[in-house]
């Protein structure tokens, strides 16, 4: 595989062609080495628009949900920003590049030792790496952007609640075959807009599927 054609490819045929034009996310996507995020046995994967597994049950955000995601939160680098969800630590890169600092949570200590291993592999210093589950506590202070890299089945006030003022959340609400992709952006106190920005598929986040159902 010609890596950099295949990233070339990636870039104009499928993150370009599903409506990113922003050119700070396109430029990031093209200087951060996804192949070096990515499992050695789905490296030829790398670049295809197809969910990675990673461990632990989880998976990669295709690289076309990652442009929307990074688009909709429109850093403009001095942004401290929440990641809910490490994952591979690719689209946490990404983030770094585009804002001033990231915090980034995940459930899973290995999947967070091994991201932290790539980041920096790849000489990326701001960003803080926590084990924690997001639906039980997120980190203190408040957020310029936060975006949220498993689905949820209902919108999650807290997620919101963090946001510092004039920030914007993306996060993934509602159940298979059609989830709602929202862009949260805080106009005030206890204000927030809602839009929605396109219907998407994308696992849930750990602890945060639907509630169960009971039979009588």
């Amino acid at each position: 595989m010609n890596t950099e054609i295949a990233r070339e490819k990636m870039i104009e045929q499928q993150v370009r062609a599903w409506d990113v034009f922003d050119p700070d996310v396109l430029g990031v996507l093209a200087e951060i080495p996804r192949e070096r995020f990515v499992p050695r046995e789905y490296r030829a994967l790398a670049f295809s628009d197809t969910s990675i597994p990673i461990g632990c049950g989880q998976f990669m955000m295709t690289p076309t949900l990652e442009g929307r995601a990074l688009q909709s939160l429109e850093l403009d680098g001095g942004e401290k920003i929440l990641e809910i969800g490490t994952g591979s630590g690719f689209l946490t890169a990404c983030l770094a590049k585009l804002g001033a600092h990231v915090t980034s949570i995940e459930i899973f200590a290995e999947l967070s030792r091994r991201a932290r291993a790539r980041l920096d592999d790849a000489g990326i210093e701001n960003v803080d790496l926590q084990c924690l589950d997001a639906t039980a506590q997120l980190p203190p202070g408040r957020f310029d952007a936060v975006v949220v890299t498993g689905s949820i089945h209902r919108f999650d006030p807290r997620y919101g609640d963090v946001l510092a003022a004039d920030g914007r959340l993306f996060v993934v609400v509602g159940d298979p075959p059609a989830m709602d992709a929202l862009s949260v952006h805080r106009t005030g106190e206890g204000e927030w807009a809602r839009e929605s920005l396109f219907e998407t598929v994308l696992p849930p986040l750990v602890n945060a599927g639907p509630p169960p159902q009971f039979s009588f």
